[in-house]
């Protein structure tokens, strides 16, 4: 008999449609005080991993550059049978150079057809991109489970 883990676990297949139909993933870094840091991102699906770009002088990126790993969270549903997740504990690499690559990528998702190149490149210089690399994923769909706890 599978364990419930087992039961609410996502497929490959399920993990890509939900990365693609979710639009924002929280990401948790750990800051100065050592507490987490949580702070919601815009991202792009990339060979398994996601990518995404933040100001060069914000928190995150400050605390991605003391320790660049991350957990990030991406979930949908609010009644306990439509929860589902994903959580990802993820080395990161900082990209300082070609970031307006991820500004195009970003925004040929979330705004398809309009012109942000002028937008992009004045925000570029400013920006870092992040390379995120899942070394641990859990995904959860509690929906397999047809309303049983």
């Amino acid at each position: 008999m599978a364990s419930r883990r087992d039961q609410i676990q996502m497929s490959d297949e399920e993990l890509r449609d939900f990365l693609d139909e979710e639009k924002v993933v929280t990401c948790a870094t750990i800051g100065p005080n050592r507490r987490p840091h949580l702070m919601p991102l815009w991202y792009v699906v990339d060979d398994g991993g996601l990518r995404g770009w933040t100001y060069a002088k914000s928190q995150k990126a400050k605390n991605l550059e003391r320790d660049p790993h991350a957990t990030l969270q991406i979930e949908a549903g609010v009644a306990y049978e439509e929860l589902r997740g994903v959580m990802m504990e993820c080395d990161v690499e900082l990209v300082r150079d070609n970031v307006a690559d991820f500004g195009v990528a970003l925004f040929e998702r979330y705004a398809p057809g309009v012109d942000v190149s002028e937008m992009i490149a004045e925000q570029a210089p400013k920006r870092v991109g992040l390379t995120f690399i899942p070394t641990r994923t859990v995904t959860w769909d509690h929906r397999k489970l047809g309303g049983s706890y």
